[in-house]
């Protein structure tokens, strides 16, 4: 279906501009009935002239309805630019006036209903200037009628995209758990745990224990909101880094590249979880080298661009299909942004893999 109208995520096609044109149809059979009865209370003769042009000039304001909505769709109603929006639409209100009034102005010659005038532009000049007021308060009535029915159907979306969104974050929270409950990632850190008390080093083995313990308690937080400061999810990725880094001791450098601009910039909770895990899962495990991961948080223009880089050698591997975590990741960031937000995984020239994200610049308040 052609789209004719766009208002932020609602989309109003060709056949709903037609339907609505259809609509005046009931005017147009009012007005009819209107001066039918009027004729009958005055005790006028019914003339079949008048109640055609009656019936015809609603039909006509139906015609151009969709011409109305293309307006809309080329020039949305926006605060920031009101002055365009008031010029444009207003010089779409005079030309609805135009061709309102010409054709009407002409049916009426062909009907006969015209006054006697020495020329037809003398005629034309009072009609059409009789018109205006009447064109100019259609023209916003329509706009007006299509605003409050989307922003009507806009609410409705909202709602339905907050009730996806927070069993999107309640899955997010799961799947975090279940990553941190993995049997093979417990293993080891009790293992690294239980040689650190062997080797006495009491102080490592309490740092140890105070990180698994912070990680859970985010984890199973279930007041947690759905988007949070930069600087809280890279504490918490911090924190299972830590943890990763007692896990593979020497094998596993991480690189921090943080722009200062970005840390109060508000991004998904948990969202650059899965791609460390990605990139610990196909990097520094498959490589017999020291494993090196480089998170990226940039501020571009408008957007907000966050990158976990890995050196490993599963790169190919992990960019042709994405797993559960990193699939979950995409879907969030399309209801919370649209199409304004996006996930890629590509493959580093120099090896390894590189994930992306970019999504829409919302800086904290201070």
């Amino acid at each position: 279906m052609k789209k004719l109208w766009s208002f932020g995520r609602l989309e109003i096609g060709y056949r709903n501009a037609v339907s609505i044109s259809v609509f005046f149809i009931v005017p147009a059979a009012l007005s009819v009935f209107q001066v039918y009865v009027q004729s009958k209370l005055e005790q006028h003769p019914v003339r079949w002239q008048e109640l055609v042009y009656a019936g015809s000039h609603w039909l006509l304001v139906g015609i151009f309805t969709p011409l109305i909505y293309r307006l809309g769709k080329r020039f949305p109603f926006s605060r920031a630019r009101l002055t365009g929006w008031l010029f444009v639409h207003s010089a779409g209100a005079l030309g609805l006036c135009i061709g309102l009034t010409s054709l009407g102005f002409f049916m009426a010659a062909m009907l006969k209903l015209l006054p006697h005038y020495t020329s037809l532009l003398r005629a034309f000049i009072p009609w059409m200037l009789s018109g205006l007021p009447f064109a100019v308060s259609i023209y916003f009535a329509i706009l007006g009628c299509v605003y409050a029915y989307s922003y009507f159907i806009e609410a409705r979306k909202r709602e339905a995209d907050a009730a996806r969104l927070e069993a999107q974050l309640s899955e997010a929270r799961l799947g975090a758990l279940r990553m941190q409950l993995n049997p093979h990632f417990l293993f080891n850190s009790l293992n690294a745990l239980s040689v650190l008390v062997r080797e006495e080093d009491t102080q490592s083995a309490s740092r140890m224990l105070e990180l698994i313990a912070d990680v859970l308690r985010q984890v199973l937080r279930s007041d947690q909101p759905n988007e949070i400061p930069l600087s809280e999810e890279i504490a918490f990725v911090a924190q299972y880094l830590e943890i990763e880094q007692v896990r593979f001791s020497d094998r596993l450098d991480v690189r921090w590249n943080i722009e200062q601009s970005a840390m109060s910039a508000f991004v998904p909770c948990f969202i650059m979880q899965p791609l460390v895990e990605n990139a610990i899962k196909h990097g520094v495990l498959k490589t017999a080298e020291s494993g090196v991961i480089d998170i990226f948080a940039r501020v571009r223009g408008e957007l907000l661009e966050l990158k976990v880089l890995d050196n490993g050698e599963g790169g190919e591997r992990a960019t042709k299909t994405l797993g559960v975590g990193l699939s979950n990741t995409r879907e969030r960031l399309h209801a919370l942004y649209g199409d304004s937000a996006g996930l890629s995984l590509d493959v580093r020239l120099a090896g390894g893999a590189e994930a992306t994200i970019t999504l829409p610049l919302r800086v904290q308040l201070p």
